[in-house]
């Protein structure tokens, strides 16, 4: 028999960690059931903390997955600290210092601490804590912190980290709890070098980047081949979108093409070095032989899409590139100005490793997500779930 678990405060307790064992080991939950000998409706429910397993069900579990029972169950401290990696920086302490709500991902054999305030003003009030910082080894990048944690530990081995610059991937997360897991994807906004460098340091799971090589007429694809060095990465098209100047309504400015930046009563918001926006920009200027220096606001950098569309709204600055889906949620006119893919580039080996990295690309090629995004604006999913070759055939 297995025992039921009727008592809240003793489930919170109970660490439960079958579920990612089994997935990590590729078994499915009728394969794990019939080596056991059980049920797997009795698999099911052991993993959804309904059922306690019998000494003897433990043992056996435990020896098919090649692993001890307490790597499976275990009771958990009251008060659940980890040790991790800060990336980004903790504001200075002083007597009235609030916890440090954190995000905490296992990135590889890495634990990843994050600030949740890095995630942007809204969502640092929308997206839950992992956790809190509890002692600093520094507060600067790269320094050890620990960590108490206010989620169990299986929900967080199962969130995915992604870095790039757009914020479609929310619903992607979204889209995936609906139908598969409880898993969370978390968002960390940066230009698409920045993200594929994340990538390369160990620091996310996937990285999103849409940078657009006009030689080739390819997205993403030559410099992944000149900065990805063997075969050890997939790179999946999230969708192709249109990129263009972010304006006024009635484009009061009258901006068609890069030209028109160099006129004195024009303002530009840019975008960080590393960025798509940035190259796309300076490839137009190239082409209209406009120096920099010629155009107001040039050294004016704001961090994704969405904030230089809220410069443009709010009178800070005329003009700047953007996707037009951006455009649509601030009421801005759009000047297209080319459409490139937008790909998510991962490691093979985060593939396997992952309990639920695999399900996101699912997710990905589902027609309710596909609808969803096409219906922001601007988004084609034609290609969406595409695997795109590295190497060149």
């Amino acid at each position: 028999m297995l025992p039921r678990i009727r008592h809240p405060a003793y489930t919170a307790q109970f660490s439960n960690r079958l579920k990612s064992c089994r997935m990590q080991k590729g078994y499915s939950q009728s394969e794990l059931a019939s080596r056991a000998g059980i049920t797997r409706q009795a698999v099911s429910s052991i993993e959804a903390n309904l059922y306690l397993p019998t000494t003897a069900v433990a043992l056996q579990l435990a020896a098919i997955l090649a692993c001890r029972v307490e790597d499976l169950f275990s009771f958990a401290p009251s008060e659940d600290v980890i040790a991790g990696d800060l990336i980004g920086h903790l504001p200075q302490p002083d007597q009235n210092s609030s916890p440090v709500r954190v995000k905490v991902s296992t990135v590889g054999k890495r634990m990843i601490v994050r600030p949740v305030p890095d995630l942007g003003e809204q969502l640092s009030f929308t997206v839950p804590a992992d956790g809190y910082i509890s002692s600093r080894g520094g507060s600067r990048s790269g320094q050890k912190v620990r960590v108490t944690l206010s989620r169990d530990r299986e929900t967080i081995q199962q969130e995915i980290s992604v870095a790039g610059c757009d914020p479609a991937i929310f619903l992607a997360g979204e889209h995936l709890r609906r139908q598969k897991d409880r898993t969370s994807v978390v968002g960390w906004t940066m230009g698409s070098t920045a993200a594929l460098q994340a990538l390369q340091r160990g620091e996310v799971h996937v990285a999103g980047m849409h940078l657009f090589d006009p030689t080739s007429g390819e997205s993403n694809m030559p410099f992944l081949r000149r900065s990805l060095k063997g075969s050890g990465y997939e790179v999946v098209t999230f969708a192709t979108w249109e990129e263009g100047f972010l304006v006024r309504r009635g484009n009061p400015k009258a901006i068609r093409t890069a030209a028109d930046l160099a006129e004195p009563t024009v303002t530009l918001v840019n975008r960080e070095q590393g960025s798509g926006a940035r190259l796309l920009l300076e490839q137009r200027l190239r082409e209209s032989s406009v120096d920099p220096t010629q155009v107001g606001g040039y050294d004016r950098i704001v961090p994704s899409h969405f904030e230089v569309a809220r410069a443009v709204a709010g009178h800070q600055a005329d003009v700047g590139i953007g996707i037009r889906s951006a455009a649509q949620l601030f009421d801005l006119d759009f000047v297209p100005l080319q459409a490139a893919r937008y790909d998510l580039v991962v490691p093979k080996s985060y593939l396997k490793s992952h309990p639920t990295l695999a399900h996101l690309f699912e997710t990905l090629t589902s027609k309710l997500f596909r609808n969803e995004i096409e219906a922001l604006g601007g988004y084609d999913t034609s290609e969406t779930g595409k695997v795109q070759p590295i190497r060149a055939v």
